[in-house]
Parts: structure tokens; C-alpha cells; sequence
């Protein structure tokens, strides 16, 4: 019988609670998790069964073989520099860093010890999101014209989590950025975004906004609308659109998609719509965190790397930077030109 993968756990908040849970039912997976909240690592080590450490550093000491890391966003960077340093596989919440220093800081550490790492854009492993990518990598969709992506909150998120997450480009609009790449197979190569604080006034207070929108360019020169909203009054609305020469195909559009159809006769919808990202990702995240202990058992390649991160975030830094000055902006202005999406 093959040894089992001692992971641990970084962060006990509704994500980490989350991977825990997924951990706790794959086979061969042993866990052992810590979080700032010492009360809180004991009380959720005891309901699950499994071992708790007091410190990231106690966790990596006790030989663990993989780090999941879903703590605060400040946190990411450091324990993934914790993580090369102890030569230990990892996966990483998003955003891994909010400035591309920060984030090239990180690789380099990473390349220099030679561990995996992947980066949790979980739409990546979404059935939805994978089968729009394999039609646009057959062919049938034909040469991509436009796309469509938007990505629409139930609810504005605490005023306190808004200051600290680095706005709603990279906050929000980061799982587009990346789901474009990954499902067009192509660069994003200029942004011209704008936003606006309309229902949470507290946005505008920390110099973000609730409602965005973007116009981007693909390297096929195909054009990309984007919208998103912190407030959606009927749940949590994720989409994405693709209309090429062969075919216009879409992701998110079913029975439960939060919009309604004022045409006569349409009726409404038959099932509850999505409540929050729990409710529509749920077998995403899921998948995600299968595919990483899996690629920690094989050694393969990681599914998604840090290079895809910085490319996300580059087009997220792009977009704020439009916003702010009133313009579109170049991708190779933000930094170097992220690497292409995997193959």
C-alpha cells in the first residue's frame, strides 16, 4: 500500500474549512491544520479528526508533504516562500500577491527549489469552463469575434474585506481574467476598464468601486466585454460567452442562472438560483484540490501555475490602472508579457 500524502493547512476560514473537508475524504490523505485562531485549530481538529499544529512553521516541521495555504491574502507570499524553503508542495489561494514584485519575489524562490505550486482558480476545473475550452481547442467555435464574461456578487462583501483586497480587479474579476485565458487559449493584450461606487458607499471610500466594466483585446483580436457588480438581487450570476465563426456557446446559462426573462410567456425560472460561489463552485474546488494531491503523488506538472497567477494579475493591475487614469492600457506597460496560457 502506498504511503500516505500528509498535507497541511494554512487558514481555517470558510475556504480552509472547505479543503479540509475535500482532504479529509480523498484516500490516502493524511491532514493536520493551523490557523491564527488557536481556539479555532483545536476546536476544528477535534470535530474532524485530524492533527493541529500551533504555527505554519510547527506544520512544515512535523513533515508534512504539502502545503495548502488559504489564510489571509498578506499571508500567501511568505508561506509560499515557507513552503520553498522547506522544499514542500503547495497550493495557494488567490490572490497569491497584489503587485507583481511581490509575486516574481515568490517564483523565484519557488523555481529555486524546484517544488510545485498551484494557484486556486478553481473555474479552471468547473465542467462548464473545461468544455468551453475544448471547443475553442477543436476548432469548432471557430475564430473567437467576442466574448462575454460577467461576474456578479449577491451581496457586497464587508467593508473591511473590500480595503484589503486590492480592489475589485484583482479581487473579483481576477477568476475572469484567468477563465478568458484559459477557455480562448489566447493573451489579453490591452485593457480599457471603469467603475463606479453606486450601492455600497463605502467603496468609494477606499477608492474601489461596486460596478465594473472592461473592454479587452485578445491576441487573435478578438474583443472581450466584461461586467461585474458586488450586489445581484436575485444570486450569485457567472458567465461567460463565447461567439466565434462556427459557433456561440456559453458557461453559467441553466436553470439556475440568477436573471429573469421579462418576455411574454417566458416564466420563471424552474430551480433556485445560485445562492453564493459555495453553491456554484462547489464541485470546483472539489476537483481542484484532487487534481493537487495528485499532481504532488506523480510529480507532474502543476494545472495551474504561478505563471498563470502573475498573468491574471497583470491584466488585473492593467484594468486599475485604466480606471484610474482614464485609458485604455497595454499589458506589456504593466510589466514583461505573461506566459501563454498551457497547452
Amino acid at each position: 500500500m502506498a504511503r500516505r500524502l500528509a498535507v497541511g493547512v494554512v487558514g481555517l476560514g470558510r475556504i480552509g474549512a472547505f479543503h479540509v473537508q475535500t482532504l479529509v475524504g480523498l484516500d490516502g490523505v493524511s491532514v493536520t491544520v493551523t490557523d491564527a485562531d488557536s481556539e479555532r485549530t483545536r476546536r476544528f481538529a477535534k470535530e474532524l479528526g485530524v492533527d493541529a499544529a500551533d504555527t505554519p512553521e510547527a506544520l512544515v516541521e512535523a513533515g508534512v508533504d504539502a502545503l495548502v495555504i488559504a489564510a489571509s491574502t498578506p499571508s500567501h507570499a511568505p508561506l509560499l516562500e515557507l513552503a520553498a524553503a522547506s522544499e514542500v508542495a503547495a497550493f495557494c489561494e488567490k490572490p497569491v500577491a497584489l503587485d507583481l514584485p511581490t509575486i516574481d519575489r515568490v517564483r523565484e524562490a519557488v523555481d529555486r527549489a524546484g517544488i510545485v505550486v498551484q494557484v486556486g482558480f478553481q473555474r479552471r476545473f468547473d465542467a462548464g469552463y473545461r468544455a468551453a475550452r475544448e471547443a475553442v481547442a477543436a476548432g469548432s467555435v471557430g475564430r473567437i469575434l467576442v466574448m462575454r464574461a460577467a461576474t456578479h456578487d449577491p451581496l457586497p462583501p464587508p467593508a473591511e474585506y473590500i480595503a484589503a483586497s486590492g480592489g475589485i480587479f484583482r479581487d473579483l474579476h481576477i477568476h475572469d481574467f484567468d477563465a478568458i485565458r484559459f477557455v480562448s487559449g489566447e493573451e489579453i493584450t490591452e485593457v480599457y476598464a471603469d467603475g463606479a461606487a453606486l450601492d455600497a458607499s463605502w467603496a468609494g471610500e477606499v477608492d474601489d468601486v461596486d460596478v465594473a466594466a472592461a473592454i479587452l483585446h485578445l491576441s487573435g483580436g478578438g474583443l472581450v466585454i466584461v461586467s461585474g457588480t458586488r450586489r445581484d438581487p436575485l444570486g450569485y450570476d457567472v458567465r461567460l460567452e463565447v461567439f466565434g465563426t462556427g459557433d456561440s456557446i456559453v458557461v453559467g446559462h441553466d436553470a439556475r442562472s440568477p436573471i429573469r426573462s421579462v418576455e411574454p410567456g417566458a416564466g420563471r425560472p424552474p430551480e433556485s438560483a445560485y445562492r453564493d460561489f459555495w453553491d456554484r463552485f462547489a464541485p470546483a474546488y472539489r476537483n481542484e484540490l484532487a487534481a493537487f494531491v495528485e499532481t504532488v503523488r506523480t510529480g507532474a506538472p502543476s494545472p495551474c501555475p504561478l505563471e498563470e497567477a502573475r498573468a491574471a494579475l497583470t491584466v488585473a493591475l492593467a484594468a486599475e490602472r485604466s480606471r484610474a487614469e482614464g485609458r485604455p492600457v497595454s499589458i506589456e506597460e504593466i510589466g514583461l508579457a505573461p506566459a501563454p496560457p498551457d497547452s
